[in-house]
């Protein structure tokens, strides 16, 4: 073996690492998704909302968050949908399930019924408790 397939073998190690085990860098692009080196957040949107919750399920299995317990399936997770339409409610407010370290979120938009926003937040963070919830110093964290 090469130096150079050393170093492209290491390389692909580090990418095929789950999240849980190393949270991507601040403008870091991973699976479609990106990171601020806090939150990272990509987007599901398959053919129905069903379709989407399971690609969510599946990729949160994959990064490594089996613990996390989840809505059992996309109809479970619908009641986690807040009812409002007030756009000043939503800026405020998860709409959707929420579970240290994880959101999984509707689209303010109401007309995007199928796509799911999941963001994961790094544990590691030593203000992250406060983040997540955007308690104390962090109320206005996004």
């Amino acid at each position: 073996m090469t130096i150079e397939a050393d170093i492209t073998d290491s390389e692909e190690a580090i990418e095929k690492q789950p999240i849980k085990e190393r949270f991507p860098l601040a403008g870091e692009a991973y699976m479609g998704g990106e990171s601020n080196g806090y939150e990272y957040k990509t987007i599901f949107a398959g053919m129905s909302l069903k379709h989407s919750y399971e690609m969510v399920q599946a990729f949160l299995i994959e990064e490594g968050y089996t613990d996390i317990p989840l809505p059992k399936d996309a109809e479970e997770l619908t009641h986690f949908r807040l009812k409002t339409r007030n756009k000043q409610i939503l800026l405020f407010e998860d709409n959707g399930y929420v579970h240290n370290p994880i959101k999984i979120l509707f689209p303010s938009n109401r007309r995007n019924k199928r796509t799911l926003i999941l963001s994961i937040f790094n544990e590691k963070d030593p203000e992250h408790l406060l983040k997540f919830y955007k308690k104390g110093p962090f109320e206005n964290f996004e």
